[in-house]
């Protein structure tokens, strides 16, 4: 496969690494980003596996709760002009609110506001604001207590980030209080799991290969190698579960002490959602923006 200089820029950007690290890791893995990505780590030479920097669709993320239920939608515009649209705000706070009572995506936008379903509401906005939108998805969490928070506000009860976080135990006030703060974390640290118990196996096993390959280009015993892989990826646990994590307000405890320590309550379940996270729009430089605009 051939390896392309824009392969090569996107694989420096998504790992820090140099152009011809980046350059040999493609070509040792005919081209897959994934691949090459995991071979720079498994060779030290990756900074970090960050995601692409590619510019992602704009909007907002709407949340909104009632008691036992917390629910956050994504709905997606063109342009970030339209999302601090205060008409296309109304909208979102109207979405998130018939949410509530909605099992899921498809539900959702056949459920109804103001006589219309939420579907054809939409398809109205597009009309009159004169660009194109969509529900995305939605997240939802039932427990005794669903705290929310919005990262990034643009009005009240939507923003960029909008996380939920399920409380079980105690009184509704001081759930609710511990369970904002960890909702805050979740928008900081953005775990993959709730625990090791819901990590995916594939990830969890993607992560031991990549260690078990590092510990050998140390060149030391099998034996040593294995015991190094179990710290290791008790490490990369301690990263990537929201309950091992160290908790931002407190890092001498882990979030689930700090639950603990707050009162009778456990961290049921957690959802993070992000305005355009996995969508990529094309991009295109500002000289060929410019060119195409003067119709060069």
């Amino acid at each position: 496969m051939a390896i392309t200089a824009s392969d090569v820029k996107n694989l420096r950007d998504m790992t820090g690494a140099g152009m011809m690290d980046a350059k040999k890791a493609l070509t040792e893995t005919d081209g897959d980003i994934e691949a090459a990505v995991d071979w720079l780590r498994a060779k030290g030479l990756a900074k970090a596996a960050k995601k692409s920097g590619r510019v992602a669709a704009e909007g907002l993320v709407a949340v909104a709760s009632k008691p036992g239920v917390g629910v956050a939608v994504e709905i997606n515009s063109e342009t970030d002009f339209v999302a601090r649209n205060a008409e296309f705000q109304t909208m979102c706070g109207a979405v998130a609110t018939a949410a509530l009572d909605a099992a899921d995506l498809p539900a959702l936008l056949a459920a109804s506001i103001g006589g219309k379903t939420v579907a054809d509401t939409v398809t109205e906005k597009i009309t009159t604001i004169g660009e194109n939108m969509t529900v995305r998805r939605m997240a939802r969490i039932e427990a005794d207590h669903v705290a929310t928070y919005v990262h990034n506000a643009a009005a009240e009860g939507m923003g960029k980030i909008g996380v939920l976080v399920g409380v079980k135990g105690g009184e509704a006030e001081a759930a609710l209080a511990i369970g904002r703060q960890v909702a805050m974390h979740v928008a900081a640290t953005s775990p993959a799991s709730l625990s090791e118990a819901d990590l995916d196996p594939a990830l969890i096993e993607r992560e031991k290969q990549v260690l078990t390959e590092q510990a050998r280009e140390s060149g030391k015993p099998e034996a040593v190698i294995e015991k190094m892989i179990v710290g290791r990826m008790q490490k990369f646990f301690s990263e990537v579960c929201l309950l091992k994590q160290a908790f931002v307000i407190n890092p001498d405890l882990t979030v689930e002490k700090a639950v603990a320590a707050a009162g009778p309550f456990t961290i049921t379940a957690f959802a993070r959602v992000q305005v355009g996270e996995g969508i990529e729009k094309e991009e295109e430089d500002f000289a060929a923006e410019v060119a195409k605009t003067m119709g060069g």
